[in-house]
This record gives C-alpha cells, structure tokens and sequence, in this order.
C-alpha cells in the first residue's frame, strides 16, 4: 500500500502472546508510510463493559497505528458519533504485510475519557505475569516507556496531538 493511499480496505490482526486474538476488516483511512490510520465498527461480539467505559455494536473505532512507534491510539465513538474516548494499547510497531496489518499486543493499556479527565493505566499486572521482561528486556523497556509517553500526552496536551 502506497503512502496516502486510503479507502482501501485490510485486516488488522491482533497477536498477542504469539497467538491472533482478533482479526476484523478495517477501511484505511490514511497511510503516511509512517502511521495508519483504519475505521472499523467494534469487533467482538456482544458488549464489552470495562466499568468504565462500554464498547458495544455500533460504536466506531478510528485507530492509528504507527510503523515506528510502540502503541496504537483507538478514538472510540459511538454510532451517533459521540466520543467515548481514546483505548491506547501498548504494542510492537505495526508491520503491514499483504493486506493485513500485523499488530503484536503487550498487555500494558491506557484509557483516556473523551473530557480528558480520567486517565487510567490498565492491565500492568498482566504486563508482569507475561515475562516479557526475562524474555526480552528490551523490548518491555519500550512498553513501559512508550505507555508513560502516552499518559504524560494524555494529561498535557491531550492525545489529539499525535493525530493531527
């Protein structure tokens, strides 16, 4: 896919501990050869109710993810259009391949209400159990580094920032 191509559609693929987790079609909306940005309604069946926020059928996701960066930005919205808010996951850098946006998952994630007040960090316990840190020091430095960039956006200028 050439840079600043769109209205092309792909698959995203979420891997996570070397197993696909979801994989669901998404129209691209972008592609800058750096970031890609996809649109695609909630795909897992059903409601997901994290308590405190609610993904459920008809909601859109316009996620942004990045060739050099290690999380993914999704603004979540309602079918009528209203913000929910920003789902942050820490990941490898996307690789796309084939018509399939390959995106690796590390557990560690970011809430951010649309009104920017409620800023949570999530699943750091899932983050330790993984052994990410024995198995690639690396690689667990960069999550811990990218999820504490995201939140100090998150609480400065807002995520918006990295979207424009």
């Amino acid at each position: 896919m050439s840079a600043g191509s769109a209205d092309t559609a792909l698959l995203v693929a979420l891997v996570k501990a070397g197993r696909t987790k979801i994989r669901y079609p998404a129209d691209v909306v972008r592609d800058d050869g750096v970031r890609v940005t996809v649109r695609a309604p909630w795909a897992a069946p059903g409601v997901r109710d994290f308590g405190f926020v609610r993904f459920e059928p008809g909601d859109v996701f316009t996620e942004h993810y990045w060739r050099d960066r290690w999380f993914a930005v999704k603004e979540v919205r309602t079918g009528e259009g209203g913000l929910k808010g920003w789902y942050c996951d820490i990941t490898r850098p996307a690789v796309l391949r084939d018509g399939q946006l390959l995106v690796e998952d590390l557990d560690l994630d970011l809430w951010v209400s649309a009104d920017g007040s409620s800023v949570l960090r999530l699943d750091e316990d899932e983050f330790e159990e993984s052994g990410l840190a024995e198995r690639d020091p690396a690689a667990a430095g960069a999550a811990r580094q990218a999820l504490d960039e995201l939140e100090r956006l998150a609480r400065t200028e807002g995520l918006a920032s990295l979207l424009v």
